[in-house]
């Protein structure tokens, strides 16, 4: 007999072996990232994510916007209400050791028929037909966490509580990046639409001057006609300038979750200055700072205890129940103690045999989404690691794009007056004037358009290093 017993404590302490290695936890692939961002300088490996945004963004305007951003955005709120509820969960998850109470009062009467087995042997026994039974309990149930189940419960939902925080600060960088780049392309329409109204101004004194010359014999209607038509070019820019203004500033007003109206701007974007350094730092240190990285760890986390529950499913469950009361089956008597006083305590093991499969079923799908969330780690991490290193080959090469065009935008402007000079002397004709002033307009708006790149480019290199949180 003992040996038998041997056999048994033998089994149960293999199958509890099995049981702790098939649901140990598997840990973080291991890194895909290279040594170095493509475009980076490998010398330097601080970054300029450690920097605080109120450092890396000088200008206050676009600071107020993102304080009350912060406050009054709707994508923020509903982050903030989700950490709420997967806090509250986390709490409850808390107490999965404790046991369940529940308290319990009931009365009930029974009028069974004379000729059922109960009428017939209330009659013969308490003599009558009318049953009561008033009853009040408290029962108590308990799980033994044998096999980690609860405890690995636990685990599941502290990491899906994490992951909301991580999720909040994803929305807070891009909701960050978001104003700044909006900001800054208000003032590259700012900027252009100062340059349409210089150059319509130009086009009004070409115009003047072709008229005077018509009017002297000098030159035919068709060179007032053409500058006319450059003129209304530039006079269209204008109004479609203007709509594009206010339509940013309604897109702001949106992120901010304010009603659309005006946005104040002190700063030109010809008075924006690009950060000095910018560097990215290294692989590593930015798929520790990422939010979206640092999210998929906690769901890898979380998949790692989705199969620890449901490789325990499979194990025998523990359970022990108790309960305790007064119970009567007269009123009068209800609470008459100790006489009513009743109490019961039970133990159970409860080993699932067949389940259709499903608990086998609901374990081996577990692995699977453990592997699916491996692999959506690895391409998070590759995806941050490219969005890096474009946006530091978008700074390289809009840095060399903003010296070719400012340099345009000089030559255009000594041409513009060169023309214009010539023109009144008789040596140039109104098509070389029309001609300089359409090539400056373009070099002016494209050099904003540029400028705005550069700006957009350093914020979204400081969001996708894990800045601004």
């Amino acid at each position: 007999m003992k040996r038998h017993i041997n056999l048994h404590t033998l089994l149960l302490l293999l199958a509890f072996l099995n049981a702790c290695k098939v649901s140990k936890d598997i840990p973080l692939p291991p890194s895909a990232t290279p040594e170095n961002f493509r475009g980076a300088e490998p010398a330097d490996s601080a970054s300029i994510a450690t920097i605080s945004i109120k450092e890396f963004i000088a200008e206050e305007e676009i600071l107020k916007l993102i304080d009350t951003a912060l406050v009054r955005n709707y994508d923020m709120q509903t982050a903030l209400k989700n950490i709420e509820s997967a806090e509250l969960l986390f709490k409850q998850a808390k107490l999965g050791n404790t046991p369940a109470l529940i308290l319990q009062l009931t009365a009930n009467s029974n009028l069974p028929s004379n000729n059922s087995l109960s009428g017939l042997s209330g009659n013969q026994f308490l003599g009558t037909n009318h049953i009561e039974d008033f009853n009040t309990n408290l029962g108590l149930s308990w799980e033994a966490d044998i096999w980690g189940k609860i405890s690995r419960k636990k685990q599941a939902v502290l990491a899906a509580y994490l992951q909301t925080t991580e999720a909040k600060k994803a929305v807070q960088t891009r909701l960050i990046a978001n104003i700044a780049q909006g900001y800054y392309r208000l003032l590259m329409m700012d900027s252009q639409l100062r340059t349409a109204q210089k150059n319509l101004a130009l086009n009004d004194s070409t115009l003047r001057i072709i008229k005077f010359q018509f009017d002297a014999g000098q030159t035919n209607s068709l060179g007032i006609q053409q500058a006319e038509a450059q003129r209304l070019v530039t006079a269209q820019l204008i109004p479609r300038l203007e709509q594009s203004i206010e339509i940013q500033e309604n897109a702001l007003h949106v992120l901010t979750g304010e009603n659309p109206s005006a946005i104040k701007r002190i700063s030109t974007l010809e008075k924006t200055k690009l950060p000095a350094h910018l560097s990215a730092g290294v692989p590593s240190e930015m798929v520790g700072r990422r939010p979206d990285v640092k999210a998929f760890e906690y769901a890898l986390s979380v998949a790692n205890a989705e199969v620890g529950v449901t490789k325990a499913s499979l194990y025998p469950s523990l359970n022990i129940t108790a309960g305790g009361g007064i119970n009567s089956f007269k009123a009068s008597n209800w609470f008459n103690i100790p006489a009513s006083l009743f109490g019961v305590i039970a133990g159970g093991i409860t080993q699932p045999v067949f389940q259709r499969r499903q608990l086998k079923t609901a374990y081996e799908v577990a692995k699977i989404d453990r592997e699916k969330v491996v692999v959506a780690f690895r391409q998070t991490v590759l995806t941050a690691v490219t969005e890096v290193a474009d946006e530091l080959v978008k700074i390289e090469k809009l840095k060399s794009q903003y010296n070719i065009a400012n340099s345009r935008v000089n030559v255009l402007a000594q041409a513009v007056t060169n023309a214009v000079l010539l023109f009144k002397s008789g040596m140039a004709n109104y098509l070389e004037v029309i001609t300089a002033q359409s090539n400056f307009l373009q070099s002016e708006l494209e050099l904003a358009n540029i400028k705005a790149a550069q700006l957009n480019a350093t914020v979204e290199l400081y969001r996708s290093v894990g800045g601004g949180y």
